[in-house]
C-alpha cells in the first residue's frame, strides 16, 4: 500500500513543489555513470525525478512504484514517455534484464514487511544482468533521525502555482524500534481542505542489512556515506555475481 502522500493524487501533484532539492540523487547520478550503467530499473520511483534524470542522459530506465498517482504524474512530466513506467512492485516485475536497480531516499526503509523486503531483494536480483548491482541507502538507526521530526523543525508554507499555498508539517506518532511510524498534515489555503499521510519507516542496522543481501544471492561491494546525510546514513552496493 502506498502512503496517502503518493496516493492521493491532490497531495502527489504537490509532492515535487514541496521538496524541491533533490541534490540527493547527484551521488545516484554519479554512481550510475561510476559502473557504466544503460539500463536502469528505479524501484519506488515515485513522481519519477530520478528517473526522468537518468533518461535525459539516453539511460533506458524503468520505473516501478506502488501509487498510481506518482506514477500519472511522473509520465505526464516533460520526457515522460522516455521512461517505461510500472504501476506496482519489485516482486511482481515483468521479465527484463538491467545493469543497476536502485532504492533512492526512503524507498528501502518503507518496505517494512520483513518477507516483503525478501521479495523485493529477490524481484531486483532477478532483474540483474550478472555483473549488475543493487544500489539503495538507509538511515542508521544509531542517529535517531525521527527525533528532529516535529511541528516546530518541519513546519513551513509553500506557494505553489496553480494551487496556492500550503502549509505542511510533520509529527513522529510512535517509536517502536526498529519502526517509526510518522504523519504528515497538508493544509490548503484555497479552499482548507486538510489532508494527512501516515507513513512508517524501518530502520534495519547495517549487519541485517548485509546478512539479508548475501542470503539472497548478492556480493556486497560496499557501504558508502551518503554525501548529503554524511555520517547519517549507509548506501549499500550490491553486485549480481
Amino acid at each position: 500500500m502506498a502512503d496517502e502522500c503518493f496516493g492521493h493524487p491532490r497531495l502527489a501533484a504537490i509532492y515535487d513543489p514541496l521538496d524541491p532539492d533533490r541534490s540527493d540523487l547527484d551521488a545516484y547520478v554519479q554512481m550510475t555513470e561510476e559502473f557504466g550503467a544503460r539500463q536502469v530499473l528505479d524501484i519506488g520511483c515515485g513522481t519519477g525525478v530520478f528517473a526522468l534524470l537518468l533518461a535525459e542522459r539516453g539511460i533506458e530506465v524503468v520505473g516501478v512504484d506502488p501509487a498510481q498517482a506518482s506514477i500519472d504524474v511522473a509520465r505526464a512530466k516533460p520526457g515522460g514517455e522516455r521512461v517505461r513506467w510500472i504501476c506496482g512492485d519489485a516482486a511482481t516485475l515483468p521479465p527484463m534484464r538491467v545493469d543497476l536497480a536502485t532504492m533512492t531516499a526512503n524507498a528501502a526503509q518503507q518496505i517494512i514487511d520483513p518477507q516483503a523486503w525478501h521479495e523485493t531483494l529477490r524481484g531486483a536480483y532477478a532483474a540483474l544482468q550478472p555483473g549488475g548491482r543493487l544500489v539503495f541507502e538507509t538511515r542508521d538507526p544509531a542517529r535517531r533521525a525521527w527525533e528532529e521530526w516535529n511541528r516546530e523543525a518541519s513546519y513551513r508554507v509553500t506557494e505553489i502555482p496553480d494551487v496556492g499555498s500550503v502549509e505542511s508539517w510533520v509529527q513522529v506518532i510512535e517509536v517502536s524500534e526498529p519502526l517509526v511510524t510518522f504523519r504528515w498534515t497538508y493544509v490548503f489555503a484555497a479552499d482548507g481542505q486538510v489532508l494527512t499521510s501516515d507513513s512508517i519507516l524501518r530502520f534495519r542496522e547495517r549487519q541485517e542489512v548485509e546478512t539479508e543481501l548475501i542470503a539472497q544471492g548478492y556480493q556486497v561491494e560496499g557501504v558508502r556515506d551518503a554525501p548529503d546525510r554524511p555520517g547519517k546514513e549507509f548506501v549499500f552496493v550490491a553486485r549480481r555475481p
